[in-house]
């Protein structure tokens, strides 16, 4: 058994929690008080204590008990791009694994595949909404600029859950969510936390270049994390990194265009601002991406099963985020892993960002092939440039 904090590194601040009486109703309700050891405290004066708040710090472990996803109803295939740009179905397979995708259309919104993978996740999880502890939303395509979860946290019915928050890390979003959920479990008390993957990469593709159209699809996803006891721990360890360097290769970078058209500068009677600003289309250096994962993806992964005390000869599947199916066949012959062990739903679907680990992960648990105590060493890698890398007990 993996140790139950072992996920943690010396790059990650520590938590103690400090009980003090609340304001509202004296020594007989005491509420729970995260302090970062930096010093920084949030003591919550004008938040009313919650259950999950006053709850006792009784778990040392946490575990995925349900999961659920949703897609849009418009499948674009390969024939279907074809007309449209210079490419073909031979073309994208061969390169990319790719033959079909999913894309947002009509009033479908993220918010909506959001909200649906998340009730099929508790409702899986035999969990009511209002007994949530914390919402968190991993995704960089948000229909609103500022975030959806407080708007998934409403649409759900949420009445009771104290806080919904979003994770911004692109297709390393829904790892960095689990490795989140499992601290708020381990280091702040909560119980019962969803964490949702969720991307409409679609609104940033540009649908003349053949190089990137081909490659992108929307979905979401969702897993709910309950504490248990250290012997039922399900997250058995985390490795993360980022690297800004190598951002340049894939994003989508503000762009700024100069004007001296007053309605062009929002309005303002002064010298500011001067130019507009936009999001681009997503850019990608195809090459070095993939330089970029198959070099570091595997590191990654054996680095978490070193911290779980597992060998690849010990874990039932590979779960890669989507990007590629080249990267998945690089990544998983690097670890000697057979394709018969390998999770990929990427022709049906293409790269949906951090929908993609918990979209998959849906599916092969509802198809009967992951079952109850299956171990999955599982990746996700992007944009930042960003990894992330757990090794994860299903159920």
């Amino acid at each position: 058994m993996a140790n139950a904090c072992g996920f943690l590194t010396s790059s990650v601040p520590s938590l103690r929690i400090k009980v003090q009486p609340s304001e509202s109703e004296g020594l007989l309700r005491r509420r729970a008080v995260a302090v970062c050891s930096s010093g920084i405290e949030d003591v919550g004066k004008h938040v009313s204590p919650s259950p999950a708040q006053s709850r006792k710090l009784v778990s040392n472990g946490c575990k995925l008990v349900g999961c659920g996803s949703a897609v849009p109803s418009l499948s674009v295939s390969n024939y279907d791009l074809a007309k449209i740009v210079d490419t073909s179905d031979e073309w994208i397979s061969a390169r990319t694994g790719i033959r079909n995708r999913r894309i947002l259309s009509g009033n479908e919104s993220l918010r909506s595949l959001a909200v649906e993978a998340a009730r099929k996740a508790l409702e899986m999880a035999d969990v009511d909404a209002d007994d949530l502890d914390l919402i968190l939303m991993c995704t960089s395509t948000p229909d609103n600029l500022f975030g959806d979860a407080p708007q998934v946290q409403r649409d759900l019915g949420c009445t009771k859950t104290p806080i919904a928050c979003d994770i911004r890390a692109a297709c390393s979003g829904f790892m960095l969510g689990l490795f989140s959920a499992s601290c708020y479990v381990r280091g702040g008390g909560l119980h019962k936390i969803l964490v949702i993957g969720a991307d409409a990469v679609s609104r940033f593709t540009d649908w003349t270049d053949r190089g990137t159209c081909v490659l992108f699809g929307d979905a979401a996803g969702a897993v709910v994390v309950q504490a248990c006891n250290a012997e039922e721990d399900g997250l058995l360890s985390f490795d993360l990194h980022s690297d800004g360097e190598g951002g340049r290769h894939l994003g989508s970078p503000i762009k700024y265009t100069q004007t001296n058209d007053l309605s062009g500068s929002n309005g303002s009677v002064f010298e500011f601002p001067s130019r507009k600003s936009s999001y681009p289309f997503v850019q990608m250096n195809g090459q070095e991406v993939f330089r970029f994962a198959a070099r570091h993806v595997p590191r990654s992964i054996e680095t978490a099963l070193k911290k779980a005390s597992l060998t690849a000869s010990g874990i039932d599947w590979l779960l890669l985020h989507q990007a590629n199916q080249r990267i998945i066949d690089a990544v998983a012959t690097r670890l000697k892993f057979p394709p018969e062990k390998v999770i990929s739903n990427l022709a049906n679907y293409g790269n949906t960002s951090a929908a993609s680990i918990p979209l998959a992960l849906d599916e092969a648990v509802r198809s009967g092939k992951v079952k109850q105590g299956h171990t999955i060493a599982a990746a996700g890698f992007g944009a930042g440039l960003t990894w992330a890398s757990a090794v994860i007990r299903w159920g």
